[in-house]
Formats: structure tokens, sequence, C-alpha cells
């Protein structure tokens, strides 16, 4: 539980990192460090007895889902959270593992790993398209008649 707990937090604050690097205002970074950190959480409940593509895919339904909502909330692109909430799942480690498999001629490893990167890349791309897809209407709030 707590190297879940640390995971989740390195998750926020490397969001947050990120956040600066891609630029994003200052007030939006503690959001996007939720997101993140919501996503990479969502990510760990969902691998145990699921492949690394669905558990990604799970986690990105969520970042994109919160992403939207932020935005409607904040009255600001989605994508401001959206790249920012997306970087712990995005599958660095098993590109870097696939292409050192391949220099150092393991072939079968460097497939094996390769492929498992671009399912995760595929899940990220069908989370995005299958959230984005829905009406904004549904990130709204009604209060008295009005859109909040």
């Amino acid at each position: 539980m707590a190297k879940m707990i640390l995971q989740v937090l390195a998750a926020f604050g490397g969001t947050i990192g990120f956040s600066l690097l891609f630029g994003v205002p200052v007030r939006y970074y503690l959001y996007c460090g939720f997101i993140g950190g919501i996503g990479w959480l969502v990510y760990l409940f969902c691998l145990p007895g699921n492949s690394g593509a669905v558990a990604t895919f799970c986690a990105t339904v969520v970042v994109i889902l919160l992403s939207r909502w932020f935005a409607v909330r904040k009255r600001c692109p989605a994508t401001l959270f959206l790249i920012a909430g997306i970087f712990p799942l995005v599958p660095g480690a098993g590109i870097y593992w696939a292409a050192y498999y391949m220099v150092s001629n393991q072939l079968s490893m460097a497939l094996e790993t390769g492929f498992g990167a671009v399912k995760c890349a595929v899940a990220i791309v069908l989370g995005i398209v299958f959230v984005f897809e829905m009406p904004e209407k549904w990130f709204h709030r009604k209060i008295r008649g009005k859109d909040v």
C-alpha cells in the first residue's frame, strides 16, 4: 500500500513537472497533478489480472474524463489537462527497452517489449477518441436551469 501511495505521489509530482515544461499556467498545476495521479492510481488498480494495454485504456478514459470535466469548470481547453495528465501513462520505458534489446541483438525481447509499448500507445489513442466523442453537454452541470 505504501508503495502504491508513493507511486501516485510520484505521478502527481511528475505531472506537475511536465506541466511546467509544457507551459501550463501556474494556476492549473495542481489540477494537472491531480489528474496524472488519479490516472496512475486507476492504472495500478486495473493492472492485476489485466494486460498493461487494458489498464492503460481504463486509466486513459479516467484521465480524459477528468480533463474534460476540469476544462468545463475552469473554462480552458481540455488539452491543457489532457497532455499533462496522460504523461505517466505513456509507454516510454517499453520503447526504451525495445530499442535496447534491438541494439543488443535480443530480437525476441525487442519484439515482445515493442509490441507491448505499441499496444499501450493504441490504448491511449482509443481512450482519447472514446471520451472525446461524448457530447460536451454531459460535462456541464445545470443549476436552476443554467449551465455551470
